[in-house]
C-alpha cells in the first residue's frame, strides 16, 4: 500500500461499506414494504422525519392519497403507529443515501485541492460522482413507479436500482484496490477470462434477484431442487404471460426459473476457476480471493434455497442479498488480482 494514498484508500473503502450499508437498509425497507411511504422527495427539506405530531399527520394523509394505502393498507387497519415505522425505513434509507454524497463530495475536493490524487484516480472519482448521482435518480425512479396506478414499484425499476448500487461498490472497490496494490503485473489470461464471465454471470444473478425480489417470486414454487409438482420447470412459465420472453422476465414462475437456473451457472463457473488456477503458480492473494470466492458461492447458494424453502422470512432474505454482496466483493477483489 502507498503511503501517499493511505487516506484515499481509507476514504474510498469508507465509501464501499456506506454503500453496503445503504443496500442492507434498503433490503430491510423492501421486505418491510416501507419503500412507499415517503411519497415525494427533496434535497433538503426531508432530510429528518416529521418532528411534531401535527407533521406526522400531515405525512399520513398525504400517504392516504396515494395507491400502497388506497389499495392494500386501508383493509389492514393501519395506523399512524404503523405508518411511522414503514416511515422510517424509507427515511433511513434515503438518509444514508445523504451521508454517502457527503463523505464523497467533501473528502474529494479536499484532496483535489491538495493534489493528494493523481489524474487517473481523480477521473475514475468523477465516474463515481456520476454514479452516485445517477444512483440516487434511480431510486426516486423505481419509487415514482409504485405512485400512479399500482402500489408497488417496478420490478425493472427495483432491479436497476439494486444492480447499480452493486456495481457503485464494485468499481469503488476497483479504485480502491487500484492504490492499494500500485505495483503492475501480468495478467493470468486464461484464469481472467474465466473470472470475467463469472462476474457478468453473477451480475445476472444480481439483476434477476432484484426481479424475483419485486415481483415477490420467491413466495411461489417453495420446493427444491424442483419447483412444485415434482417439476423441474414448471408448467406455470410458460402461462403466466403471453410470450416466453414476457414469462421469464415477467412471470413470477419464469423470473424464479431463471434465478435458480442461474445459481447453478454462477456455482459451475467459480468452481471450474478455482480447479483451473491449481494449474498456475499463484500469489498470496490470489490464492485468498479463490479461496474466499469458493467459500462464499457456495454459503449464497445454500442460502438461496433455504431462503426459497422458507417462504422468504425477512431475516433470511436479508442474508442473502448482504453474502451477495460478500460474493461481489470477492469476485472483484479476484478479479482485480488476476489481472493486474
Amino acid at each position: 500500500m502507498m503511503k501517499n494514498n493511505k487516506s484515499v484508500i481509507i476514504w474510498l473503502l469508507s465509501g464501499c461499506f456506506l454503500v453496503f450499508v445503504m443496500v442492507v437498509v434498503g433490503g430491510i425497507t423492501r421486505l418491510t414494504n416501507s419503500g412507499l411511504s415517503m411519497t415525494d422527495w427533496h434535497l433538503v427539506t426531508d432530510t429528518f422525519p416529521p418532528l411534531t405530531e401535527a407533521k406526522w399527520q400531515e405525512a399520513f394523509e398525504r400517504y392516504k392519497q396515494f395507491p400502497e394505502y388506497q389499495k392494500i393498507n386501508i383493509h389492514n387497519d393501519f395506523t399512524l403507529s404503523d405508518y411511522k415505522f414503514i416511515y422510517f425505513w424509507e427515511w433511513f434509507h434515503r438518509f444514508i443515501g445523504r451521508i454517502i454524497g457527503l463523505v464523497f463530495i467533501i473528502p474529494f475536493f479536499y484532496f483535489l485541492i491538495k493534489k493528494k490524487i493523481d489524474k487517473a484516480t481523480i477521473n475514475k472519482c468523477f465516474v463515481l460522482l456520476g454514479m452516485g448521482a445517477l444512483q440516487g435518480f434511480f431510486g426516486w425512479f423505481m419509487v415514482k413507479s409504485g405512485l400512479v396506478d399500482n402500489p408497488d414499484v417496478s420490478h425493472f425499476r427495483l432491479s436497476l436500482h439494486l444492480t447499480f448500487a452493486f456495481l457503485t461498490f464494485a468499481y469503488t472497490l476497483w479504485v480502491a484496490l487500484d492504490l492499494i496494490y500500485p505495483d503492475k503485473k501480468e495478467a493470468i489470461v486464461p484464469l481472467q477470462k474465466i473470472a470475467r464471465y463469472a462476474l457478468l454471470f453473477l451480475l445476472l444473478q444480481i439483476i434477476y434477484g432484484g426481479f424475483v425480489a419485486g415481483l415477490n417470486a420467491g413466495l411461489i414454487h417453495n420446493h427444491w431442487p424442483m419447483m412444485s409438482d415434482g417439476q423441474f420447470i414448471h408448467d406455470s412459465v410458460f402461462i403466466e404471460q403471453k410470450t416466453l420472453l414476457l414469462n421469464l422476465t415477467e412471470g413470477k414462475s419464469g423470473v424464479q426459473l431463471v434465478h435458480r437456473t442461474l445459481a447453478y451457472f454462477v456455482v459451475g463457473l467459480i468452481v471450474f476457476l478455482y480447479f483451473k488456477s491449481k494449474k498456475y503458480n499463484l500469489s498470496a492473494q490470489q490464492k485468498n480471493g479463490l479461496n474466499a470466492l469458493l467459500f462464499i458461492v457456495f454459503l449464497q447458494f445454500t442460502l438461496g434455497v433455504l431462503t426459497l424453502l422458507y417462504s422468504v422470512p425477512l431475516w433470511l432474505g436479508l442474508t442473502h442479498q448482504i453474502v451477495a454482496f460478500f460474493l461481489l466483493t470477492a469476485m472483484t477483489y479476484t478479479l482485480h488480482r488476476l489481472s493486474k
